[in-house]
Order: structure tokens, then sequence, then C-alpha cells
């Protein structure tokens, strides 16, 4: 198996994480660093290890589904030591947020162990929905709201793009995006001249968490994740 994949499958990061890890000479086998990500290892005789930690396979699979506050930061550790979502929920080992909510961001995400799971869900190859709900500091318009689908300059190498952009009440809009860039909503609301006043996720591929309050959490059901499996290709349910 490759190391990367054997890294995620781990769940002590994802693959693009894992991939990091190797590439800085974090990553062991069997004594000697390795740095390539090709290299190819044997998981039922190698010793495999993290900055000298042996790692070893999650012994089971876990998901959870978060209903995150604002004010919290979506990773699995801060250096500023800020409050971060794994203070919110069990402490399981390798688990881990699937992408990212900013600070100031609340609504729907999903954190787990099973590494190639979360490597697919943030994959942009799949397209995951994300729907948000938005809400600006003043009435959008309908001119705007079609910028909003043909594509806004916010910088980077290619506009970005909203699915579905329709107004909900007052000053509020809801909107779908399939891919992932840094404060993405707010920067396209800036290019328009808004600004993003709050913004809740309200559902991640076929999530919700309608019965969840702020800060509270649960498990998936084996049927959510069948279907999240289904979604990125796992056939029904097998991930391996």
């Amino acid at each position: 198996m490759r190391l990367n994949r054997y890294l995620a499958q781990c769940g002590i990061a994802s693959r693009r994480k894992a991939e990091e890890f190797i590439r800085s000479g974090r990553i062991s086998v069997n004594g000697q660093t390795v740095q390539k990500l090709a290299v190819q290892v044997d998981i039922r005789h190698d010793r495999i290890c993290l900055d000298e930690r042996l790692i070893e396979p999650a012994a089971e699979r876990k998901y959870i589904l978060l209903n995150k506050p604002k004010g919290v930061i979506t990773t699995v550790d801060d250096p500023f030591k800020r409050k971060t979502v794994m203070e919110l929920i069990p402490g399981i080992p390798g688990l881990v947020p699937v992408g990212r909510l900013d600070f100031d961001t609340e609504g729907v995400i999903l954190l787990t162990n099973d590494g190639e799971l979360n490597f697919r869900l943030s994959h942009p190859r799949y397209k995951i929905d994300k729907i948000y709900l938005v809400t600006l500091n003043r009435p959008v318009n309908a001119a705007d709201l079609e910028r909003l689908k043909k594509g806004v300059n916010i910088g980077d190498s290619r506009p970005a793009r909203a699915s579905n952009p329709e107004k909900v009440a007052g000053r509020r809009i809801r909107l779908t995006l399939h891919e992932g860039r840094k404060r993405q909503i707010k920067r396209m609301f800036t290019a328009l001249r808004y600004e993003v006043t709050a913004l809740r996720r309200e559902q991640y591929a076929i999530l919700r968490c309608d019965d969840l309050k702020l800060a509270s959490w649960r498990y998936l059901t084996r049927e959510e994740i069948v279907k999240l499996k289904k979604i990125v290709g796992f056939g029904h349910g097998n991930s391996r």
C-alpha cells in the first residue's frame, strides 16, 4: 500500500496532510526517514512512525456530526490556545475535521478518523454540495445574484461561483458551493461590495444538523455513512 494512503487510513490526517508529513521528513519506515510519496509499505511487517511515534490503524472508524458554534477553530489544535472543535466532542484517536469552517461561521461539520473518506470528501473532483445561509449588511439585488452564478473575481486564478443563490428574506440569501477556497463566501460578497454579518452552513453533502443545538454533536447513522460513501465512489458503503 502507498505510504500516504496508509497514514490516512490510520486516521492521523487527511491524505493531503499525510503527504506534507512525508515531504517534511517526519515519517520513518523501519527506522529510515522517507520523503517520497510513492513509497510502498507492507502494513503487516513494516514499522511506520510519525515523529518516532508508532502509527497503527484506528481500531474502529467513527463519524461525528457537529453543529459548530461561532468562536471555535476548526482544527485539531491551535498554537494560540483558542478553543477548537476537538474540545466539543469525545477524545477519539485519529479524529479530525473534514474541511474547515471559519472562526465566526457556524453549522454543519463532519469529523472522522476514516482518512480515505475524509480525503475523498475534501477532493474537488467529487463536487460535494455545501449549502450556506448568508446574512448581509443590506439586501442583495438581482444583478448581483446573477454575478454570483457566473463567477466573481476574488483574486485567485479563476472566478468563484455559487450555485442556486436565492433570496430567503430581508438581508438573507441561500447558496451552494462545490469547492472550499479560504473565506470564499466573504471574499465573493466583499467583491460585490457587501458585508457578511452572519454565516451558517446548513448542509454538507447529505448531512444536516437541524436536530442539534449549537455545540452539540451526534454519531452518524449507518444509513448516512452508506450514503456518504456512495457519493464519493465507495459503492455500497464498502470503502476498502
